[in-house]
């Protein structure tokens, strides 16, 4: 069944090519979720009280097609685990009429605010949610091998602009500045990103990336060669 929510491509949402953007899909994913959460009381502000927060661990997401500016969407999310202290979820994207424009698996992490270390789902964690099946798509691997030909980058400082309420750079934002290193008009098909480090303001990202004919994996490190974020695109 899920949990879905209808809206158009807007103005802002598109690219150059006036269609919707990866990152856009990506915020129109998460959104839904967080819709979700608030609709069942499950929301940011009342875990906040519990001293909870879910956190992004790792992304699959493979596009069919890019909506175009204007264009009816509708977004549906589809919690499918919810055990211990991790929530597994897929998403879809679809027309009114039915064509299925992109799809994902997500894997989150319930972590205590205070301590940073995850958290067991309790009762009330739970209440609320009703599970679905699995999506029916090809499941790749959560963790990207990262390729030996990796090339470093210029670093650079994490803005306030790159940052979301939880004062982390923000899952989207990271996905956005891998793919300023790709190849210029490349049209993403499917992307897998790992969430290993929270980057915060002030911190230096140090990228290093590898570009073949058909994809390129992003790394951002921190100064000593710890990664932030993994994250492997294929044309």
């Amino acid at each position: 069944m899920g949990y879905s929510f209808e809206s158009r491509v807007r103005f802002s949402e598109a690219g150059e090519d006036q269609c919707l953007t990866l990152p856009g899909i990506m915020d129109y994913f998460q959104d839904c979720c967080t819709f979700q959460a608030d609709s069942i009381n499950q929301g940011q502000r009342e875990l906040s009280k519990r001293g909870r927060v879910w956190v992004l661990s790792s992304w699959q997401v493979v596009v069919n097609r890019y909506p175009a500016y204007g264009e009816s969407i509708i977004t549906t999310t589809y919690p499918y685990s919810l055990r211990g202290f991790l929530g597994l979820r897929n998403f879809s994207m679809d027309t009114p009429q039915g064509e299925r424009l992109a799809l994902a698996n997500s894997c989150w992490s319930f972590l205590d605010i205070h301590t940073g270390f995850p958290a067991r789902l309790t009762e009330t964690d739970l209440e609320g949610y009703v599970l679905d099946e699995k999506l029916d798509m090809e499941y790749a691997p959560r963790k990207i091998e990262v390729p030996n030909d990796l090339a470093e980058q210029e670093p650079f400082e994490v803005q306030k602009h790159h940052l979301d309420s939880n004062h982390h750079v923000n899952n989207c934002q990271y996905v956005h500045l891998a793919m300023d290193y790709l190849k210029e008009g490349t049209r993403v098909k499917q992307i897998r990103a790992e969430y290993k480090m929270q980057g915060r303001l002030g911190d230096v990202f140090y990228p290093s990336v590898s570009i073949k004919e058909h994809g390129a994996v992003v790394v951002f490190y921190n100064e000593v060669k710890n990664p932030y974020f993994i994250a492997e695109y294929l044309y």
